[in-house]
């Protein structure tokens, strides 16, 4: 049975509902952020145990089309946007959502907007600038560099985005040298 499952955003996560599928006696086929394959199909008791269990971690069992739509979605975003080069993406973050999800993205976005009361676009900023506070506190890359690594048009772009987002500029962010990053699962609005 595939199992759908919010907030499983990092490989951390993954290892965590792993290990509590076998803890319940399932076979893990397969497991990828936001589901898990498992074997022998659960019972009506056992689904309700698997979903207390996963709660007790902070996940939550997702049974409502549209809701798994939505992590589908922000799986997708949160893939894209912190675990490649985006500035090497061949086309539009939209495009490849719409392709993952296979579905509209007309319909997706109003889907999105209505669930999370903030657009895709806006998650997606979102999710890139917790990308770029990770990475100026890394300190390897320049700004110039972590601009273009993200996909920004230039410099003034991201840091206009950076602003709008933290309230300060990411230079200043650096210079207090403190984490205000926020957790990728817990990006909001």
């Amino acid at each position: 049975m595939l199992l759908h499952i919010k907030n499983m955003v990092c490989e951390r996560c993954i290892t965590a509902v792993r290990h509590q599928m076998e803890n319940l006696n399932f076979l893990v086929a397969d497991i990828t952020l936001g589901t898990v394959q498992i074997h022998p199909d659960p019972e009506d008791r056992q689904l309700q145990n698997i979903a207390s269990s996963l709660k007790i971690l902070g996940f939550e069992l997702m049974d409502k089309e549209k809701d798994q739509l939505v992590e589908r979605i922000k799986t997708v975003i949160i893939e894209v946007v912190h675990y490649s080069d985006l500035a090497n993406l061949n086309q539009s973050l939209i495009s490849i959502i719409a392709m993952r999800v296979n579905r509209d993205y007309t319909f997706l976005s109003r889907l999105f907007s209505d669930s999370e009361g903030l657009t895709i676009e806006k998650f997606i900023i979102h999710q890139k600038i917790e990308k770029v506070k990770e990475l100026i506190e890394y300190g390897e890359l320049n700004l110039n560099e972590i601009s273009m690594k993200m996909g920004y048009s230039s410099n003034a772009h991201l840091s206009s985005q950076f602003k709008a987002i933290t309230g300060i500029a990411p230079s200043k962010y650096k210079a207090e040298g403190k984490s205000l990053r926020t957790p990728i699962d817990k990006i909001k609005n």
